[in-house]
């Protein structure tokens, strides 16, 4: 057995989740894939087998240990090689996964390399403040992960979600001291905390904060990014 699938294999039971080897395989092909094009296109600085193993799959599945995913529809805002997506879309094949992110070079090479692999996602090439305008609250959940603070990033989730859906937000160990910032920006969204689950992966934090929509994002949101990024709410 390889490094990747070993690490992977041993990392799912502590993230309380069990998948099928085929399952397994095709998150290890994934993996690989992505190490293969990063090698003429700049997709991540994790190319080591145990680092893609624990920091880009793993990590991706948090999501999964948090939600149950079957029958829903989640979007992934900023997805950039793919993940949270790509990973929850092989690990939940009864999800309904939209790709998306502004870089067309990236959103071409998923759109190429996910039948490949019998995965199935849709691909959106467009900003995520550009591209709610068709998909306002039609989503059960929105995450995001390495995208922006997260007075920036619920800005471009929310709008995303439907009532009683929910943005999950991927963070580091700056967690709890990036919700502290956002108190405002989640009375404004129509968001309420529920919960931030913590999960060491490889001696490293991870997190899943779950914000709760409670009621419609207001039509103004999100704002211009350029606006949002100078002016948080």
């Amino acid at each position: 057995m390889d490094e990747m699938k070993q690490t992977l294999t041993e990392g799912l039971p502590q993230l309380g989740l069990h998948l099928t080897e085929e399952k397994i395989d095709t998150l290890c092909a994934f993996g690989r894939a992505m190490v293969k094009q990063n090698e003429v296109m700049n997709l991540t600085g994790i190319t080591d087998d145990k680092g893609v193993a624990n920091l880009h799959l793993l990590d991706s599945l948090t999501v999964l240990a948090t939600q149950d995913l079957s029958g829903k529809r989640l979007v992934d805002v900023g997805c950039g090689a793919g993940f949270p997506g790509v990973p929850l879309a092989i690990a939940c094949p009864e999800a309904d996964i939209t790709l998306l992110d502004s870089l067309g070079k990236r959103m071409k090479w998923l759109e190429a390399v996910l039948p490949q692999l019998g995965i199935r996602a849709e691909c959106v090439t467009a900003r995520a403040e550009e591209a709610v305008a068709t998909r306002r609250e039609s989503y059960d959940f929105a995450t995001s992960r390495a995208v922006a603070r997260l007075n920036i990033l619920l800005e471009l989730t929310a709008p995303y979600v439907k009532v009683g859906g929910a943005v999950l937000a991927m963070k580091g160990a700056a967690a709890r001291e990036e919700l502290a910032e956002c108190g405002n920006a989640m009375k404004k969204l129509g968001l309420k905390l529920e919960e931030v689950r913590e999960f060491p992966i490889d001696g490293t934090a991870h997190a899943v904060i779950v914000l709760r929509k409670v009621a419609p994002t207001p039509r103004q949101y999100p704002r211009r990014f350029a606006k949002i990024k100078q002016m948080p709410l």
